[in-house]
């Protein structure tokens, strides 16, 4: 499958089957994260891989209402990063996110990625906060998401490259007419 493909087919899946992942999906899911570019080469990002049903039903209360679905998922991984080793400790982070996302699609495994920086947990606990106490993980490590995977129970229709928002798309300067490329490129 070529990448255009594997993008295609690649959705936000939450609903998965009871089928766990074996520890070799589970490792290639995670050697995608640990293979990614990172700012400088200095490997900002941190990973916990959650499989015990408890900790990821916890995991799911991070988000009151939003992230609940994750309970059903056989591999939750926390993708951290440490700002104190690079400024772009974010991008390194979600990066290695999408990676796992697009390694786990090649194999036919479903994901979600669940934002956990600048969201709340309740009115005076951030997200990140709350799943930084309850993984025990130290300052200065923030999270940036959650990524769900599982094994998907429904196939969802694959993106359409025909309705591409090609409107976002400004050719050497913004315009106010950017979906017409071949009049910007003239």
């Amino acid at each position: 499958m070529s990448f255009q493909e594997l993008q295609i087919q690649r959705r936000s899946i939450r609903k998965y089957s009871d089928e766990l992942l074996s520890p070799e999906e589970t490792k290639k899911i995670l050697e995608a994260a640990l293979l990614s570019p990172t700012s400088k080469n200095k490997h900002s990002w941190i990973f916990i891989a959650v499989e015990d049903r408890g900790t990821v039903a916890k995991l799911a209360e991070c988000k009151p209402h939003s992230a609940s679905f994750i309970t059903e998922a056989p591999l939750v991984v926390v993708v951290a990063g440490n700002p104190l080793i690079s400024d772009a400790w974010v991008e390194d982070s979600s990066i290695a996110a999408i990676n796992m996302q697009m390694q786990a699609e090649e194999m036919n495994i479903g994901s979600c990625w669940i934002q956990v920086r600048n969201r709340s947990f309740s009115d005076n606990i951030t997200s990140g906060e709350y799943i930084n106490e309850l993984l025990d993980i130290p300052m200065p490590i923030e999270v940036v998401c959650l990524i769900a995977f599982g094994k998907k129970e429904i196939k969802r229709r694959p993106a359409d490259i025909n309705n591409l928002q090609w409107e976002k798309v400004h050719i050497g300067k913004y315009t106010t007419d950017p979906g017409n490329v071949e009049q910007q490129e003239g």
